[in-house]
């Protein structure tokens, strides 16, 4: 036989499967109508489980038995995926708890940055704020988080991530210990300079302050003075400290705005290893709310430890056309080898294809939590 009629038996087979496949979607849509009228889940673990598990064994191979397993598993998310679609066709489920609103109020509100003045989170709270902002700054991202959780502040300002040095870590996680949400987000650029108090030269440095990020942001520079390098809370404290030790060998890595503030010598400017160096900020506040013309979604969520969970997630935003710019995962507290995942896609809560998708995700992942739409 050619090769040619070999493929004429597969186009007549795969004519049969497209045939069945749409004769099942049929009757998936029938179960749908079911579990809408009697209040029952789509999602259902046991059942596909059993299910694939008995398909498997009608195979004749073990290479056919993992094929089958595959492949009836796309069938049944997929399957899954329009029984969500139907069941918001019909408005089973309520409303997500997310407050529209036409704009963010942003006249006489309290806002709180982590640091102190001259921080860059300072700079992104002027920047979105503006400069006659009610503010005032807190010791760790964790008070600012308990500011706005407790109702001392309205907004908490936030750094989230870097374009050189990454995420920052702690921000993330504490999304997830907080009732807080993301309402807005700002990125500056960020000009890392090297200070020293009046009067130093950059040639009587030994020891250099900053925050974590903001070494790594100047790594190059760093390894190339050899200069023993010391973690600090952040950039704009690092300046304050050294103002206050009066040390010509200490040195702080922060932007111009420390050194105006602190009265510092600029001993070297611009020691980014990248020449766009920025940082994205987060405007956080303890209402569920997102504006109307909100473009952006962030949501986390836990899965099974095992193989293709993640897989079967993704296809969630695949399978509604969502376009997902970002996924970072973070451990577990106590439970070692396990990760919490976070995703940012493109949409608003108002658009079907983001509910299909976060109704999808509700159901077949663990404490799933939107972050935010903004």
């Amino acid at each position: 036989m050619s090769l040619e009629t070999y493929r004429k038996e597969i186009d007549e087979i795969d004519e049969k499967i497209v045939e069945l496949y749409e004769k099942r979607m049929k009757v998936s849509e029938k179960v749908a109508e079911y579990k809408i009228a009697n209040g029952r889940n789509v999602y259902d673990p046991e059942r596909e489980h059993s299910k694939i598990e008995n398909l498997k064994n009608l195979t004749h191979s073990d290479f056919n038995a993992k094929g089958t397993e595959e492949l009836f598993s796309q069938i049944m998310s997929i399957s899954r995926k329009k029984q969500y679609a139907l069941l918001e066709e019909n408005g089973v489920g309520g409303r997500l708890p997310f407050i529209e609103v036409d704009k963010l109020d942003t006249k006489d509100v309290s806002v709180v940055f982590q640091g102190v003045n001259g921080a860059y989170s300072e700079a992104a709270m002027f920047a979105y704020f503006g400069e006659g902002v009610n503010a005032h700054s807190v010791n760790t991202f964790k008070d600012a988080m308990r500011a706005i959780d407790e109702g001392t502040a309205d907004y908490a300002v936030l750094p989230i991530e870097n374009s050189s040095a990454g995420i920052v870590s702690a921000n993330y996680d504490l999304l997830t210990e907080f009732e807080n949400y993301i309402v807005a987000e700002q990125i500056i650029r960020i000009d890392n300079c090297l200070l020293g108090i009046k009067g130093s030269q950059i040639e009587d440095i030994k020891t250099v302050y900053s925050h974590p990020q903001a070494l790594m942001q100047c790594a190059d520079f760093l390894e190339e003075m050899g200069w023993k390098q010391i973690s600090y809370a952040n950039t704009a404290m690092a300046a304050k400290m050294i103002k206050e030790q009066n040390d010509p060998t200490q040195g702080a890595i922060a932007g111009v705005r420390a050194a105006k503030a602190y009265g510092l010598e600029v001993l070297k400017d611009d020691i980014n290893f990248s020449e766009g160096n920025s940082t994205r900020f987060i405007i956080v506040t303890n209402r569920k709310i997102f504006c109307k013309d909100a473009k952006k979604i962030s949501v986390c969520f836990e899965i099974p430890h095992k193989s293709g969970s993640l897989y079967s997630i993704i296809a969630h935003f695949i399978y509604n056309d969502l376009n997902m710019s970002k996924i970072e995962s973070r451990p577990i507290p106590d439970r070692p080898w396990e990760y919490r995942f976070f995703i940012d896609f493109e949409g608003n809560l108002r658009d079907a294809g983001v509910r299909n998708a976060l109704r999808g995700l509700r159901e077949e992942t663990r404490n799933m939590k939107i972050l935010g739409n903004y």
